[in-house]
């Protein structure tokens, strides 16, 4: 059995709970969570060690340990971009196959860094929505994608990874600008392509499905409502890249979703105007 490890801002969070279930039997077993590390412990959270024992997962006091003990590693704090490039600074310069929870990276200079730092130490890693694998747009057949308005719920801060994500793994990484649309309890962000191609996405809070209406330039529409088991499709997925140390997200996508987040909220403070994202 291959040994994965846990590296957290702090563990008593959504993702941490889910995850070892669901590789453990993606896996048939041959994958299970033994080692996490949590940086502190949050107020009104279990504390590291406490969900350490009701998980039966081993706590471990630092990065290293968790690095040195795991055969694969999964750096978490999804609510919290701003701590990974820290939290990762170990596992890319392992050489082990290393996932980075979304949001990949708080800006686009960090989500670079990263990725060198993991190329210089042959460290195979990458970072993701579950949302990219979602069925409605695996099995999308749609030729020439135009135009695309993207919807969901939660804060921009938090969950426009998961409208970006799908954009770019369908429209491509050739963006030129974006331009902030939105009101302080909807956010709205316009994403423009090189081309004149053009995207949108919009936060309408919980009670917004993700969602997507789709154009293409031969004039066919769709509409897609996300009911398929996105986090199952994901989590086999993962599993696959521990197996075979090949990443399922290309870099160059990965970067691209990082400046558009990153510029977006450069955007908010300046609406209505547009901002070009770096060359």
């Amino acid at each position: 059995m291959k040994k994965i490890g846990f590296i957290d801002y702090y563990l008593d969070e959504w993702h941490a709970e889910k995850y070892p279930e669901w590789i453990e039997t993606a896996s048939e077993g041959r994958m299970k969570v033994a080692y996490a590390y949590g940086k502190t412990n949050l107020e009104g959270k279990l504390s590291n060690a406490a969900w350490c024992e009701k998980k039966g997962i081993q706590l471990l006091d630092s990065i290293e340990a968790v690095v040195e003990q795991s055969d694969y590693l999964i750096v978490l704090s999804p609510d919290h971009a701003e701590f990974h490039e820290e939290l990762s600074q170990l596992p890319l310069r392992s050489g082990k196959p290393t996932y980075v929870d979304k949001t990949f990276a708080p800006d686009r200079a960090a989500a670079i860094r990263m990725f060198e730092l993991a190329e210089q130490h042959g460290t195979p890693m990458y970072s993701t929505s579950a949302l990219r694998f979602a069925a409605e747009y695996t099995e999308l057949k749609m030729e020439g994608i135009e135009s695309i308005c993207a919807l969901g719920p939660g804060s921009f801060e938090t969950y426009a990874i998961h409208q970006v994500e799908p954009i770019v793994s369908l429209m491509g990484t050739d963006v030129k600008r974006v331009m902030w649309t939105g009101t302080p309890n909807a956010p709205a962000l316009v994403i423009g392509f090189a081309d004149g191609r053009q995207a949108t996405i919009n936060h309408y809070g919980p009670n917004c499905p993700f969602s997507m209406a789709l154009r293409s330039e031969q004039g066919e529409s769709q509409f897609l409502k996300i009911d398929s088991n996105f986090f199952g499709a994901f989590i086999a997925n993962l599993v696959r890249f521990f197996e075979t140390g090949v990443p399922a997200v290309p870099r160059e996508e990965t970067i691209a979703i990082a400046a558009i987040l990153d510029y977006g909220k450069k955007a908010a403070t300046a609406p209505f105007q547009w901002v070009d994202l770096p060359s």
